[in-house]
């Protein structure tokens, strides 16, 4: 049992790879003290990722390296990664790096007897040990061989360059060329390797996307998937393919919607926080003016905001609300709301996810508004879209941000439902459907709840206005046919208004003609009355008169 609980708490050693993403692919990094090969075509980042790695021990993780080339002179490697922030020359300067540029022609070799690296390790290892370093770069690898024509030399001396490496304890990274049928030209250096990872750079319909996969890893769990990657200014990001586990948290606190009325519509009284939302209708129906209305809520309770706009440009955006009443500049002025507008073919689907990553990462907004998130499919395949839309929302999941997402439907698909809204429609956590309700020469605007997990809410179609004051729900009525709306609202209120005009006229006559009736028969009742009291009256004039009588015989 101690035997079995040691296994278990072994930890295979590691060293963090500074490119952010690939330490959670890899599960904690690169081996420690052993080769990673990294291998791909021109143009896919392999010296980008490699530089990133020295660069970042360096600064993050105080571990010197050592960058060899045999491709770039010192000079020009140093000029492209300054664009990055890289400032090699600083780093040399204060001895934490050393480039080496090894110069290689196959013009100037000659084939003659032995042929063998004891130069290569002479000057490599002087390098390494002249500054204790701890990560070493070799940038290409082919480049070094290039002039050898005899296999057998060629791999005895590949398997001696990755033995030596081993040996003076060093975390290296070798970049290779991507061979035509083996991952590089050679073909035995994946085999060499303890760690194997392909970069690939692939255009499909005009959109460039770079993926990595991670071929092998000896002794450690890791990531068997193609993950998507991109180079901005900050360097390599990997993105991985989604959460594989739903094991966030959740909260029960209820944020406003904004939203006049709305809130009225769920028994919770809006939206738990960290859910995810979405609005979906046709063209015209208020989406837009929804998500601002939720993103003006939220900047007024010292929220901060990222709106992302596939449409419409900040000025435009921030212009069309003050028409009813928004002011979204106020909010940008205060630090409180970021507005980021950009055409969705600008750049593939995984850089749209990934600016989104570092937003999140930079600015630590609770509220994320994507509108509209259809417009995402005229950018990648519809697995792609899916693919994408998951990853997003299980990004968001993780970081608790309350997130709107609007969509575009198409007019001709009343029973078939839009991609995107297909693709997130089972994935949030509220939605809500906005939709033209046309009547006799008029179109009007109805809202109603598809779903809203965890909370009750209104099964009512409502219609709504937008004027100068903004949106406003109207109170459901209930005509003959079902829900009235527009005109035929006004209509009924008119019939209904003269009908209650009526009705109160002819209830006046009524009482008036019974306070008639009411006076002729308390007439007839008083008449009637006096006429009771003078028989009565004569009644006892005759008993009087004869008791009289009576009391004049009885005398006599």
């Amino acid at each position: 049992m101690q035997e079995k609980s040691k296994i278990h708490s072994f930890t295979f050693p590691k060293i963090p790879t500074g490119v952010d993403g690939l330490d959670e692919i890899t599960d904690g990094g690169f081996p420690k003290g052993r080769p990673t090969l990294i291998c791909g075509g021109a143009g896919c980042g392999k010296t980008l990722l490699s530089m990133q790695f020295l660069i970042k021990g360096i600064t993050e993780y105080k571990e010197p390296g050592v960058f060899m080339s045999f491709e770039e002179p010192s000079d020009d490697l140093t000029l492209n990664v300054k664009s990055l922030g890289f400032d090699l020359e600083k780093l040399k300067a204060e001895k934490k790096l050393v480039v080496d540029h090894v110069r290689v022609e196959r013009s100037e070799i000659e084939e003659a007897g032995e042929y063998d690296l004891d130069g290569l390790f002479i000057r490599l290892g002087h390098a390494i040990d002249s500054i204790k370093a701890k990560r070493v770069v070799l940038d290409t690898i082919e480049s070094l061989f290039a002039g050898l024509d005899n296999q057998a030399i060629l791999r005895a001396e590949l398997r001696r360059l990755f033995h030596w490496l081993k040996t003076k304890g060093v975390t290296a990274i070798i970049t290779g060329e991507r061979g035509e049928a083996t991952l590089t030209r050679q073909g035995l250096e994946e085999y060499v390797s303890d760690c194997v990872i392909v970069l690939d750079h692939r255009v499909i319909e005009q959109v460039s996307t770079r993926r990595l996969r991670i071929v092998k890893y000896r002794g450690s769990t890791h990531g068997t998937n193609e993950y998507p990657f991109l180079i901005d200014e900050d360097g390599i990001s990997v993105l991985p393919i989604t959460s594989l586990k739903l094991d966030n948290e959740v909260s029960s606190e209820v944020i406003s919607t904004g939203v006049p009325g709305l809130n009225e519509m769920f028994q919770g009284g809006g939206f738990y926080r960290g859910s995810n939302i979405l609005v979906s209708g046709t063209a015209g129906t208020a989406k837009t003016t929804i998500g601002c209305y939720f993103a003006n809520e939220q900047c007024k309770n010292k929220e901060k905001t990222i709106y992302f706009a596939f449409e419409e440009s900040p000025h435009q955006l921030v212009r069309n609300m003050r028409s009813i009443g928004i002011d979204l500049d106020v909010h940008i002025k205060k630090g409180l709301l970021q507005i980021h507008s950009a055409r969705p073919s600008l750049n593939g689907l995984e850089l749209h996810l990934l600016t989104l990553r570092k937003l999140i990462r930079e600015f630590k907004p609770t509220t994320i508004i994507i509108d509209p998130i259809s417009n995402l499919i005229s950018v990648g395949s519809e697995h792609e879209v899916r693919s994408m839309l998951v990853r997003l929302i299980d990004m968001l999941k993780v970081h608790n941000i309350t997130a709107l997402f609007t969509s575009l439907n198409k007019q001709t698909d009343n029973f078939r439902p839009d991609l995107a809204e297909e693709s997130v429609s089972s994935l949030v956590d509220t939605w809500i459907t906005v939709r033209d309700m046309e009547g006799i020469g008029e179109r009007n605007r109805g809202i109603f709840i598809i779903k809203a997990r965890g909370m009750g809410h209104s099964n009512q179609v409502r219609e709504f206005v937008i004027n100068n004051n903004g949106i406003e729900l109207l109170d459901v009525e209930l005509g003959p046919n079902g829900i009235l709306t527009g005109a035929a609202r006004q209509t009924y209120r008119f019939k209904k208004t003269v009908s209650d005009i009526k009705l109160q006229n002819e209830i006046s006559r009524k009482d008036r003609e019974i306070a008639r009736k009411r006076k002729v028969l308390e007439a007839n009742i008083e008449a009637l009355k006096n006429e009771f009291e003078s028989a009565e009256e004569e009644l006892s004039i005759l008993r009087a008169t004869e008791e009289l009588q009576a009391k004049l015989s009885s005398k006599k």
